[in-house]
């Protein structure tokens, strides 16, 4: 299906490249993901064009939950599962699947605490779109579809700095070889600089949610 996508400056090389490769038509609009949607809308108003939200739209929500039941099936009992987040489709969609049944907790970069803010006021608010994982947690707000449903199944919301997501991507890279980007690490982050601390005997699972990256980003 033809599609365009709308994508802001911040976006990495590597996710705008593949973007291009996978043959859509991209237009990189703005500084940041809030200047990108208030482009794509425009586009849907002038084209008619059917809009998928990046986040906040049942579809996305649904589509993005599905990560959950893929984690229960393939990592068996879980106590707790760490989910970064931006705008907040994935730890939507997540939750809502595991409702209750495995302790979800938020992580965030502190440049970017889109959930945390929304926290705090009570409802989606204004935050800061700062740290190096702004590229893709870094929306101005959480969903309005989504932060009712954080609300009710997210256990609580942490933060971790732009040190700590580094440490974290190179931890994942030199004993994994897995290449996560800075949005992808927030989980690991959080287990490695403490920011969440696992029970004796928990069952902790870190969701690692993307590779846009280019391999001169990771330590040897």
């Amino acid at each position: 299906m033809p599609a365009k996508i709308f994508v802001p400056t911040v976006s990495a090389p590597a996710k705008i490249e593949r973007i291009r490769q996978l043959g859509a038509d991209l237009v990189v609009a703005g500084d940041r993901y809030a200047d990108a949607l208030a482009a794509a809308q425009q586009w849907e108003m002038d084209s008619g064009a059917m809009s998928v939200h990046a986040f906040d739209q049942y579809e996305t929500l649904v589509g993005q939950g599905s990560v959950a039941l893929e984690l229960a099936e393939q990592a068996g009992e879980l106590d707790t599962v760490l989910v970064p987040v931006g705008g907040g489709g994935l730890i939507a969609g997540m939750a809502a699947y595991l409702a209750g049944t495995v302790r979800v907790v938020g992580v965030e970069p502190d440049g970017a605490p889109t959930l945390t803010c929304a926290r705090a006021h009570g409802k989606p608010a204004d935050a800061p779109a700062g740290s190096i994982a702004a590229d893709a947690l870094a929306p101005r707000r959480i969903g309005d579809l989504v932060f009712p449903i954080t609300e009710r199944y997210v256990d609580r919301v942490v933060l971790v700095d732009d040190p700590s997501i580094r440490a974290a991507q190179s931890r994942l890279w030199q004993a994994l070889r897995i290449a996560a980007e800075p949005a992808a690490a927030v989980g690991v982050a959080a287990l490695l600089s403490g920011a969440y601390r696992p029970a004796p005997d928990e069952h902790v699972a870190a969701v690692i949610s993307g590779a846009n990256m280019t391999p001169s980003g990771l330590a040897a």
